[in-house]
């Protein structure tokens, strides 16, 4: 790292790479922000499917929240030094990703099972592209994780600035993809009947 970035750092208590974190953060936000409100948009303009959203959706918000708990819990026991905790609970988190992408998916076939196909009706389109655009980003943060997990394996366990850093911006990633997926999610319930 330059002398020039150092000195910023210290100047401003942040790192250049969590700056760059929470920019990116900033703009999913406002693209999800304007998803949701096109949605009330369409909504209000008629033509509107009224259908509730499949049971498998509440059980995949428990499986991200889940997530955040052990990912939180894996960062906690690496900071302690408490290494193989530190890596099991990082390849639950990893685990819990997938199974939480996989009850997307399942989501999306009770969706066309119960005749809110991808083509039906904005309705359930705005459903599929929203939740499928934010498995996309929890699929990055599956990729963060895979990086982590090979990191932790690799690398002899030894929690430098620099490895920390590095797991904290997974770990705030990964909290932000769940917070966003709650915030979705509660927004589906709210509009649905």
């Amino acid at each position: 790292m330059s002398q020039i970035v150092q000195r910023e750092y210290r100047s401003n208590n942040i790192h250049p790479l969590k700056f760059a974190l929470w920019v990116g953060i900033a703009t999913i936000i406002m693209m999800f922000g304007a998803f949701t409100s096109a949605y009330l948009v369409r909504r209000a303009a008629g033509n509107w499917y009224e259908f509730r959203l499949p049971d498998v959706f509440w059980l995949s918000t428990m499986v991200i929240l889940l997530s955040s708990l052990t990912l939180h819990a894996s960062y906690r026991a690496f900071m302690r030094g408490i290494e193989r905790l530190y890596k099991s609970l990082l390849l639950t988190t990893l685990a819990l990703g997938l199974i939480f992408v996989v009850l997307q998916y399942a989501g999306w076939q009770a969706m066309t099972a119960m005749g809110a196909t991808f083509t039906v009706n904005p309705s359930s389109s705005f459903i599929y592209v929203i939740s499928g655009i934010h498995a996309l980003h929890v699929l990055g943060g599956v990729t963060a994780l895979i990086v982590a997990l090979i990191h932790a394996f690799a690398l002899p366990f030894k929690p430098t600035p620099r490895r920390r850093l590095r797991f904290e911006l997974v770990v705030h990633y990964w909290h932000f993809v769940d917070i966003l997926w709650v915030y979705l999610f509660i927004f589906f319930l709210v509009q649905s009947p």
